[in-house]
């Protein structure tokens, strides 16, 4: 499978539409978008992960991972999430497909009486056959179905049959869930994607390394990509604010050292955006872009829920479960594990529907599988409910243990654990703020809630059928508070019928005021963020088909005819592919002076006379160093920063730049030159153009360091370099700037310490070579 994502030196400065984010939100957003022949751009936090590149081990997962409670790290972009809050603690996906690549992937409508709540806007409830609508587009697209028992070589699974000996304990209903994921052989998907089928690995959480799993990297993101939806990573939006022609989106760049430097913020614009960056991220960009100015509801932030969730453990049951995930020992063949959860046992359809709740078996991923039989035994004895007694019994139990931490979790007790996955309906009380320019989750209190002593209850029943030892979740407890984690964090942006009650309308458009119905042109949320209340099942399909529903209503409102057909069905050629390459982020300081516009030495000194300062911090870019280094024009991209008060009282965004190393000069073969060119633009859109040169020519005496550390730079008016010249100066580099673009030298597209030296070593060889041959060879 080819990268969908494109290198950041090709953003441009302007797009129809902005989506920021791709879970379900994101993702159907930019699908649909681009459908309608608008062009979009999204932007993803996260990094790109092709099948085969997830980790394996509880090493490489553990560099995957944030722990985010108060000050974030520059790069905080691994792909597992936590954000640690008062009283419930958030896990979430960051990568491009969003959550969907870590999670459980269960498709399940939602009891109707949900979307029957007073809490969701009247146009909605006087409206649901649009949402049935979204229901089926989303179902047409990530094609959910059931695990195929005894079918196909998939064989019957020990956590299933469990589960069923448990429903039948409670006399309750149980069933085969749909799941996204894919069980059959086909070369192609419906979107162009060649997936093979799942081998039963269990890895589903950590990252489907097999294809198997219909992440929205395997369809509705490769459908924006064929439509023409530009994707970019590594780009963490901070803030939007009013343009004076639609939006402008400010970002950080990751991975590539800005931070090192103290460098701005980056920004583009668009006359749409959509904010898809999940309950979390979204309401962090809106609660940041009302600290700057722009007027929201009040409520933004508020009605939080974690839907309810409750993660438990029945502990060695007198059954094996074989609820273990392969990890690195996974293999072709299909496996006796199966995906992270396949059945339910689905106590909704109560009188009270605030008492009704799913109960789900999971898979331990197999990165993680090394930490359970400690764990276990540990949280087991501290917080467990053992369900049977007797001395046989107790010593079985003892023996399983044993066998667990000197064998292994595919032994004994932790291969006779089953993981337990509830969703209920919490109050939706809880509220997300910003302290200290950091996303804070505020909700002491809410494991206490009657509803969680009534799961704790079906929990309980669950594992008495079994023989095992109930297991809660290690922190809902009376020492820890009875705090909570979920996986399907809800809300904070909440829809409603005004401002008063909500915080974006029916379709997601933003309210512009604490007060009344008044919306922002072209400004949207569009993922479960909009949630008023919880949902009481896995919320996927429920957050598609609204946001289905909205892209039809936005694209009707825009006059669009939205097409849903697989006409265009083959990924497009020139999509990226995987070469090894190589970045590094520099910053130059020097003057400039406005209406020199033939001497560069003397517009360096008129700029240093007149306070005229000039300074950049640009992140240059080759995706393929071996055809860099081979081509003549050793050709790459560029992008950044530029302060220039001369030209703009706010920094520049420079795009699409380019960047030439060591190119002959045709006029003297002496001389070689470093060419960068780049279009500016400032705050109010307004475009200049960039246009720099460091002359390499062995003069008299050994001058390698001024040559290759000066900058001679001219700004014309306009997107190109046919403008009129307004200025020229000149940069240097400072000695202590230039050791820190050392440090942000790295590889890219690289797997493994060889290949990164590999990609680096070519670099810098033929960085090193051309210095020889210019101020080394030539004096002999």
């Amino acid at each position: 499978m080819k990268k969908l994502s494109r290198p950041i030196t090709e953003l441009k400065s302007h797009y129809d539409v902005i989506v920021i984010g791709s879970g379900y939100g994101g993702s159907i957003a930019a699908s649909r978008m681009s459908r309608c022949g608008l062009s979009v751009c999204l932007l993803e936090k996260g990094k790109e992960f092709l099948p085969g590149q997830f980790p394996n081990t509880l090493a490489e997962a553990a560099k995957e991972m944030n722990f985010n409670k108060g000050k974030k790290s520059a790069d905080n972009n691994g792909l597992y999430d936590f954000t640690i809050g008062n009283g419930i603690s958030v896990f979430k996906g960051c990568g491009l497909g969003g959550t969907s690549l870590v999670n459980a992937n269960v498709s399940i409508k939602p009891d109707p009486r949900v979307m029957e709540d007073q809490a969701w806007p009247e146009a909605l409830r006087n409206d649901i056959s649009s949402f049935q609508e979204g229901l089926e587009r989303a179902w047409e697209m990530l094609k959910p179905n059931p695990y195929p028992e005894n079918k196909d070589g998939y064989p019957l699974l020990n956590k299933t049959q469990a589960m069923r000996k448990s429903a039948d304990y409670m006399s309750e209903d149980f069933r085969l869930l749909d799941i996204n994921v894919n069980f059959k052989d086909q070369e192609v998907n419906h979107v162009g994607i060649k997936q093979p089928k799942c081998n039963n690995c269990g890895d589903c959480v950590t990252g489907c390394n097999v294809g198997a799993k219909n992440t929205t990297a395997m369809n509705y993101l490769p459908d924006a990509y064929n439509h023409g939806a530009e994707i970019f990573t590594n780009i963490d939006v901070r803030h939007i604010e009013r343009a004076p022609k639609g939006w402008k989106v400010s970002f950080l760049l990751l991975n590539v050292g800005r931070e090192k430097f103290d460098a701005p913020e980056l920004f583009v614009f668009a006359d749409t955006v959509i904010i898809s960056a999940g309950s979390l991220g979204s309401t962090e960009i809106l609660l940041r872009s009302a600290q700057k100015g722009l007027t929201l509801s009040s409520l933004i932030g508020q009605k939080m829920t974690g839907n309810g969730d409750v993660l438990a453990f029945g502990y060695n049951n007198d059954m094996p479960i074989n609820g273990i995930g392969l990890g690195k020992k996974a293999t072709g063949e299909i496996a006796k594990v199966g995906p992270c959860i396949t059945s339910v046992i689905d106590m909704r359809e109560r009188d009270d529907m605030e008492s009704g709740m799913t109960l789900e078996e999971g898979t331990v991923p197999g990165p993680i599988r090394g930490i359970m039989a400690g764990s276990l035994v540990t949280f087991s004895r501290f917080f467990g409910n053992d369900t049977d007694r007797g001395f046989k019994d107790f010593w079985r139990e003892k023996w399983r243990e044993i066998i667990s931490i000197f064998k292994g979790p595919f032994h004994g007790a932790v291969n006779h654990t089953q993981i337990y996955l509830v969703m209920t309906h919490d109050d939706a009380s809880g509220k997300m703020e910003l302290e200290d320019d950091q996303l804070i989750i505020n909700w002491e209190g809410v494991g206490k809630q009657d509803i969680f002593n009534k799961v704790n209850g079906e929990l309980l029943s669950a594992t008495t059928a079994l023989g095992g030892n109930r297991v809660p979740n290690p922190t809902w407890n009376k020492l820890m508070d009875h705090e909570l984690v979920t996986v399907h964090p809800l809300g904070g942006c909440s829809m409603g019928d005004t401002a008063e009650n909500g915080v974006v309308d029916h379709k997601g458009q933003v309210f512009s005021g604490p007060t009344g119905t008044d919306l922002y042109d072209g400004l949207y949320v569009m993922d479960g963020a909009v949630f008023p209340r919880p949902v009481g099942t896995n919320p996927l399909l429920t957050i598609s088909a609204l946001a289905e529903r909205s892209c039809k209503l936005i694209a009707d409102s825009m006059g669009k005819n939205l097409q849903y057909s697989f006409e265009n069905t083959s990924i497009k050629k020139g999509q990226n592919i995987e070469t090894k390459g190589v970045q590094f982020t520099e910053t130059m300081k020097g003057y400039f002076s406005l209406g020199e516009t033939n001497d560069y030495e003397k517009g360096y000194e008129l700029g240093q006379t007149n306070s005229s300062p000039f300074e950049f911090t640009l992140t240059i870019l080759s995706e393929d160093v071996s055809t860099f280094v081979k081509d003549q024009n050793h050709l790459a991209g560029l992008m950044g920063s530029m302060i220039a008060p001369a030209i703009s009282p706010k920094p520049l965004t420079a795009l699409n730049g380019t960047f030439n190393l060591f190119i002959e000069d045709k006029a003297d073969p002496e001389r070689k030159k470093m060419i960068y060119n780049s279009t500016l633009i400032d705050h109010k859109g307004e475009k200049f153009y960039f246009e720099g040169y460091k002359d390499v020519y062995n003069d008299k005496g050994f001058d390698v360091w001024k040559d290759t550390t000066t900058l001679f730079i001219t700004i014309k008016k306009g997107a190109d370099s046919t403008g009129e010249i307004l200025g020229k100066g000149k940069l240097k580099i400072h000695p202590e700037d230039f050791m820190k673009q050392l440090t942000t030298m790295k590889a890219v597209n690289v797997s493994g310490t060889s290949e990164s030296l590999s990609s680096i070593s070519a670099f810098g060889k033929f960085f090193s070579g051309n210095v020889f041959e210019t101020y080394v060879k030539k004096i002999k």
